[in-house]
């Protein structure tokens, strides 16, 4: 019945182009009202244009309205960071009692040896439910192909939890939402200090942890990071050596001791720096694994290094707390407690809490709001549109396994335009292709064919989704609703746009051609894809097939595995995607030079390639705006930066918002410590939010769940082990 409803909502949204393709225009959209019953005002966006005699007139900008508030969410409680963290030794320390076995039998050291001079420790003050038991079962679904362990170099984990939970890094900027003053919290770093002239920042690292082989992890592990992944050239991590920079001059990073760095910078106190010092960012590999695949150090080449630890090379060597164990392709994956993991809890007890995490393979993300629902998962995102119905009512029963908490407004999506000018263009299509997705006249006619009220519509009852121009998300503390330009549905307006540049229906089939340059007389075609975890897309796609149809331009849309979506990206070989915008677009803070081409890859739509790029005028003001606001520390002040950054970026329809709501966070109701008002997305991802090391499960609770643990009372097994391929799972059992 809920798909049934879906379908009916899409036909109503193609009867509306259809009408408008016959002449029929739909009626004029008035200003909505604010929650406060007032008209929302006016923006400051310039005016709709006079037309010249015999000219159509463009239809501009309108006010954009507030949001709803939707109920079951609650205010995360908040704490100063030395009421949730501290560093410091013990008398004694406990672990479960069957990883004691394994200490007598000598399978493992003792804890006292395993653990750092002075354990990163969770005080229980910050703990919902308080310490607490160990045992129990995580049960996860992934939905996007397993690259390998190399993250390092860039490899992906399959998202969906999986690369917080083998990923470790300096600073946590997730539970920032848990913090009175929104700073980072220490992880591998315990402490840092910034010089008397504010250009030098020294970070100590806690001393005594070890990879879960046993391995000390010290500064070579960072700057193996630094020096042979970050600044290779060759190697695709998930930054690089520009992205490293403040106005164009670089930042340093040296080796002081094993445990100390110091990093160094061109304009003192940048402050939003700390924020890039975590996961994906900056996640550091072993260095004593990875070196000898690296060809600086003798491994063969590049790919060979990337592809050094492939998803069956197992048990992985991490500092998260537990450890890939078994992984059957496409199908499995079996993660163990970490007995090296170097954080307690206020007693002193190794965490993590539970003992196992599985995770089952799926072709898509809604399988796992489905699992949830039915109590064989754990956690989901409510983000998939043909779940939400569906979830909202099964979470009213009482017996439900599960409940939801509804966070702000950052769950959008939209469509993003190629605008990169040489990067992966390779012949007279692509650059005909190219130079109109760079042209703000065609981007703007495009936005203006999308009738994104009936988008929203057609996708769920309910309030969950209302129409979203784009750039910053409404749910962002830096957002402002009289910056928004918001240009209204008008077929009229795109068609007269496309007729401005010289794009007309010269053969009379309905699509626009080319009229001049090597593509004269073509027709204009365009792809556009989106991923296939992405079903929102999935379900978008097909109407704006039909929008732009309806203005004369014909695209070939298609829906694209998660490795085909990463390859793409990289190599520039895209035009038009449905994309579910990331964490800048909420938490700009955190993500101040992804906002913005300050560096070659900092913007997934503009990114440069082997030749110097070419930027408008208007991106060359975003980049000004977004190299400013990283160096601002006064919030009112970097609220009026944003402001004005996400007008220039509406009123240029830098990129094509569709629709916007609320993730929702589904969580096995059972689960002890989920912090209060942990939302599925905001400074990062759920995983990165929730602190899944310090969640457990009563007794009582693991029983009645019915969960079972494929590998009980055992721990990940490195000595003469590490990167079987044949099968063999490799732990020490107690049993």
């Amino acid at each position: 019945m809920m798909r049934t409803r879906n379908i009916l909502h899409l036909l109503v949204v193609f009867a509306m182009v259809l009408l408008a393709a016959c002449g029929t225009a739909g009626p004029a959209q008035p200003a909505q009202p604010t929650e406060s019953g007032q008209a929302a005002e006016a923006t400051t966006a310039p005016a709709a244009e006079a037309p010249a005699a015999g000219e159509t007139a463009l239809a501009g900008p309108i006010p954009y309205p507030e949001g709803q508030v939707l109920e079951g969410s609650r205010e995360p409680v908040t704490f100063e960071v030395d009421q949730m963290i501290e560093h410091k030794a013990f008398d004694q320390y406990c672990e479960p009692e069957w990883v004691t076995k394994l200490v007598e039998a000598g399978e493992l050291p003792p804890i006292e040896e395993r653990l750092p001079k002075e354990p990163f420790v969770w005080k229980s003050d910050m703990m919902s439910d308080g310490v607490g038991q160990y045992g129990g079962v995580w049960r996860g679904v992934w939905a996007v192909p397993l690259e390998g362990w190399n993250f390092a170099a860039g490899a992906i984990q399959g998202w969906f939890g999986i690369e917080a939970i083998v990923q470790e890094e300096p600073l946590a900027t997730g539970p920032m939402f848990l913090t009175k003053d929104v700073s980072p919290l220490p992880q591998l770093a315990d402490k840092w200090e910034w010089s008397e002239d504010g250009l030098q920042l020294t970070m100590h690292f806690i001393e005594g942890i070890k990879w879960s082989d046993g391995v000390p992890f010290t500064t070579e592990d960072i700057m193996f990071l630094w020096e042979d992944n970050i600044h290779d050239p060759n190697v695709s991590t998930w930054t690089s050596a520009d992205f490293w920079s403040i106005e164009g001059q670089p930042i340093t990073l040296e080796a002081v001791d094993d445990y100390t760095v110091l990093w160094t910078f061109p304009v003192p106190r940048p402050e939003k720096f700390l924020y890039n010092i975590t996961n994906l960012n900056f996640s550091p590999g072993p260095a004593h694994i990875l070196k000898p695949f690296h060809p600086k150090y003798g491994g063969t080449d590049y790919q060979s290094y990337k592809d050094a630890l492939p998803p069956n090379s197992l048990p992985v060597v991490t500092l998260g707390p537990w450890v890939p164990v078994q992984y059957t392709t496409d199908e499995f994956l079996v993660m163990r407690r970490n007995p090296y993991y170097w954080k307690v809890d206020s007693n002193g007890c190794q965490l993590p809490y539970l003992d196992e995490v599985q995770f089952t393979y799926s072709k898509t993300g809604a399988t796992r709001t489905l699992n949830t629902i039915a109590g064989t998962a754990d956690h989901s995102n409510v983000e998939n549109i043909e779940t939400m119905d569906e979830t909202v009512r099964q979470a009213q029963n009482p017996d439900a396994p599960f409940r939801v908490e509804w966070g702000p407004e950052t769950l959008g999506f939209n469509v993003e335009a190629n605008q990169s000018k040489f990067l992966g263009v390779a012949n007279d299509r692509d650059r005909a292709v190219r130079d109109l997705l760079i042209d703000t006249r065609f981007r703007r006619a495009l936005t203006q064919a999308i009738d994104r009220e009936g988008l929203a519509r057609s996708l769920t009852n309910g309030p969950f989704f209302r129409a979203w121009p784009g750039g910053l998300f409404p749910g962002s503390q830096y957002y402002d609703v009289n910056s928004v330009v918001y240009y209204p549905y008008s077929p009229e307006t795109s068609r007269a746009l496309l007729a401005e540049i010289g794009l007309e229906d010269t053969d009379g089939d309905g699509v626009v051609n080319w009229t001049e340059g090597p593509m004269a007389g073509q027709n204009v075609e365009i792809a556009l894809h989106t991923g296939e975890d992405n079903t929102a897309g999935q379900s978008l796609g097909p109407a704006l097939v039909l929008f732009f149809q309806d203005i004369g331009i014909k695209i070939n849309f298609r829906t694209l595995a998660g490795t085909a979506m990463t390859e793409n990206d990289r190599a520039g070989t895209w035009e038009l995607r449905i994309g579910r915008p990331g964490q800048a677009w909420a938490t700009p803070n955190i993500r101040c030079t992804n906002i913005a081409p300050v560096s070659d890859v900092s913007l997934g739509w503009h990114r440069a390639g082997t030749e110097p790029e070419e930027y408008q005028d208007f991106e060359q003001q975003l980049i000004d705006i977004a190299n400013r606001f990283c160096l601002e520390n006064d919030f009112e002040a970097a609220k009026q930066l944003m402001s004005e950054y996400n007008r220039i970026h509406t009123e240029n329809v830098y990129s094509l918002g569709l629709v916007v709501g609320r993730y929702g966070l589904m969580l096995n109701k059972y689960f002890k410590n989920i912090p209060i008002g942990t939302p599925a997305f905001l400074y990062q991802w759920d995983f990165n939010n929730f602190l899944p090391e310090q969640v457990w499960l009563a007794p009582e609770d693991q029983w009645s769940l019915g969960q079972k643990e494929i590998y009980p009372q055992s721990v990940p097994y490195f000595t003469d082990c590490t990167y079987m391929t044949d099968g063999k799972v490799c732990v020490a059992s107690a049993e």
